[in-house]
Parts: C-alpha cells; structure tokens; sequence
C-alpha cells in the first residue's frame, strides 16, 4: 500500500531518495506468461536449453517485463498527496535496459523523486527516477524516468 501524506510534504518531496522495494524473483512461469501476453516468443526467454547455450547461460526476462513491473515495485515506497482518487501511469522521459535479468534472480527497485509539480488543481505529475537492481550484481537491469500522475479529489 502506498503511504498517504498531506500536501505540503507531498510537493516538497523532489529530490528525495525512497525506500528500496522488497526484493521479486524472477520465474520461468512469470517470463513465459508475459511472453504469451506481449507474443515475443524469442528461445531467449522461453527456451531453458537452447538459451543455455548463449552467453546469458540460461533464460532472461524480458527488458519489457522489468520494465512493466516498476509500478509494482514502487508502489509500497511511493507516497501518494492525501485525497488521491487514482494514480495512472503517465509516460517515460528515459528509459536503458543495462543488463539482463536471468530467471530465478531477485530485483528490486531504488528511487529518487526529481520533480512534482501541481499541473492543474488535484493533477499531480511526479517524475523519478527509477533503478531496477539485480540481486548479487553491480549492473543494474534497467534505468528510467518514470512519470506518474496522481490525481485527487
């Protein structure tokens, strides 16, 4: 659950470092439904002895599921302004797929608020920056800029 905080702690919030996210491993089982979702079935993925034979030494999630898996990661960590009917996702400014993530691996999330600004009365837009680290590596998965817009009534 995300935490509520009121306003004025909420706009003062850029440039703060979060909590991490709890640590999520990565299954074969949740790699192979996102493959039948998104309908990339590249041996990569899918193929446990064929992708054994490549230089990743076994199956990789897909830079598109780790990407997809930053609103869950950062959920618990986010706080969101009091009276927050939704949150929607509202875009990336960047986005780097710096290494691969091989199944059975845990990530987590890192992040750092750098901008919120009121767009419009009870339309706030958060910009953060976003690490997805792997469990026992020092490259990260992935690197954004995500944008959320909270939206209060």
């Amino acid at each position: 659950m995300p935490k509520v905080t009121n306003l004025e702690k909420f706009a003062a919030l850029a440039g703060q470092d979060l909590e991490p996210s709890e640590w999520m491993t990565i299954s074969q089982d949740r790699v192979n439904q996102f493959a039948d979702a998104t309908n990339d079935h590249q041996f990569i993925h899918i193929d446990e002895d064929r992708a054994a034979a490549t230089p990743f030494g076994g199956t990789i999630a897909h830079g598109f599921l780790s990407l997809s898996l930053v609103t869950h990661l950062t959920e618990a960590s986010m706080p969101v302004p009091e009276g927050t009917l939704m949150t929607i996702n509202y875009g990336s400014d960047k986005i780097r797929y710096l290494a691969p993530v091989r199944v059975g691996l845990r990530i987590r999330s890192k992040q750092t608020v750098l901008d919120v600004a009121e767009k419009k009365p009870g339309r706030w837009l958060v910009k953060t920056a976003v690490t997805i680290e792997i469990d026992g590596e020092e490259t990260p998965a992935v690197i954004a800029e995500i944008l959320f817009m909270h939206i209060t009534g």
